[in-house]
């Protein structure tokens, strides 16, 4: 959709901030987009208007009506991207910080006993608050054993381990590592099947910039992602809590409202930096569908972005023009196959004879961003069971272009030879 749209993939690198070149090395290609998406240049602006306000949202005076009219506009800006219901979406600290908070919530608000369940595919941003809650309520963990060979984990690998006793559950949407994506409504689905009660929780952060959200179609009570990963900036996360979480017991201060989830005065500028995500996105989707929905554009804007991005693995995997791909390059492992199908954004591979950081830093003396991934408490649950220390990710976005990944290859090849 967006390289055969005349013009298209122009307009977009030219919302974007350095697309080509870093204000510290110069012209590079950035393939690290998993660490962190290139910003729109909007949040740009947008970042630095509030950064200068010293007002508080709320104040009875010009500047603390329009910042709470701001924030307003933000949680329905929010709300359209998850396809929220019902619940509440908020900002906290960081996508991290806020599933912690959900899986808190969710594990001291649910009955005692029984068990906690997710797999081991996941980042720990859910995996250690599991086991870290867990711990505290006294109950078993649950871990689903993923598939090394797809970098993925499935519904009936969930189902095997299902019990009706399951209190709480967490689903990653998308590995940051293998790139894979999960079925999470599949997996859901079996869950509510067998524990009706469960609390579930998503960490999204890998997905979100990769396709439409939409936790109605899901089933789950709780989703964070992680800003700065979908073109807007670093310094908060953006969750929503179905009502059934928000139900539970939770950090407030004495006396406020029960169902906030928020504590302290709120930053504007992250509300708004939001808003600037979802209305590019919302331009997107006018590019490619001529629906009067709001909503119905963020979908396919979500489509859109798919599209690309599965015609970038295809051609960093199988190749383009006359460049072989990393699949069919000597020495090359791919971690989670050669699959593209599912993949979103990331291609990770191991070189034979070569490390890694040394492979990323020989990349990078050649004009391509890309980033080491170890074999520790971030990447070992998938490196270790495949013997590997690290690897390189290579991770794309839909404003990448075969052209970059052409020049990737060409590299690689005089590599592997």
């Amino acid at each position: 959709m967006i390289a055969d749209t005349p013009g298209l993939m122009d307009e977009i690198r030219s919302r974007f901030a350095h697309v080509e070149t870093c204000p510290f090395e110069g012209r590079r290609i950035f393939f690290e987009n998993a660490g962190g998406a290139l910003h729109l240049k909007s949040v740009v602006e947008t970042s630095a208007f509030h950064a200068a306000i010293p007002d508080n949202p709320g104040r009875v005076n010009a500047a603390g009506t329009r910042l709470q009219q701001i924030i307003e506009t933000g949680k329905a800006d929010m709300r359209l991207f998850f396809n929220a219901q019902d619940g509440r979406v908020f900002v906290g600290e960081s996508g991290t910080e806020l599933l912690f908070r959900l899986v808190r919530a969710a594990a001291l608000g649910t009955e005692a006993g029984g068990a906690m369940i997710g797999s081991t595919l996941e980042h720990p941003a859910t995996a250690s608050a599991r086991a870290r809650w867990a711990g505290i309520t006294g109950r078993a963990v649950i871990e689903v054993p993923h598939d090394d060979a797809t970098g993925t984990v499935g519904v009936e690998a969930y189902r095997a381990h299902l019990t009706p006793d399951i209190r709480v559950a967490t689903i990653l949407h998308t590995s940051p590592v293998t790139g894979m994506a999960v079925d999470v409504a599949a997996i859901a689905a079996a869950i509510r099947e067998v524990a009706p009660a469960a609390l579930i929780v998503v960490d999204g952060i890998q997905h979100a910039s990769h396709g439409a959200v939409d936790v109605a179609a899901l089933g789950v009570d709780g989703y964070a992602v992680s800003p700065y990963k979908m073109f807007a900036r670093h310094g908060y996360g953006v969750a929503w809590a179905s009502d059934r979480l928000g139900a539970c017991a939770k950090d407030n201060l004495a006396g406020g409202p029960a169902e906030n989830w928020e504590l302290g005065t709120r930053d504007a500028g992250a509300y708004a930096t939001f808003s600037d995500v979802v209305s590019y996105l919302d331009w997107l989707g006018g590019q490619v569908c001529d629906s009067p929905d709001r909503r119905a554009r963020l979908e396919a804007a979500g489509r859109a972005i798919a599209a690309q991005e599965g015609r970038l693995a295809r051609a960093v995997i199988g190749g383009t023009g006359n460049l072989p791909g990393l699949g069919a390059m000597a020495g090359i492992t791919l971690i989670g196959g050669n699959r593209v199908e599912g993949r979103e954004g990331v291609v990770s591979f191991r070189a034979a004879g070569r490390d890694s950081p040394a492979l990323v830093e020989h990349l990078r003396q050649n004009g391509i961003r890309v980033h080491t991934r170890k074999a520790d408490h971030y990447s070992g649950n998938v490196l270790v069971p495949l013997g590997m220390t690290d690897c390189v990710r290579l991770s794309f976005s839909h404003y990448n272009t075969e052209a970059e990944v052409a020049r990737f290859l060409s590299v690689m090849q005089a590599l592997t030879g």
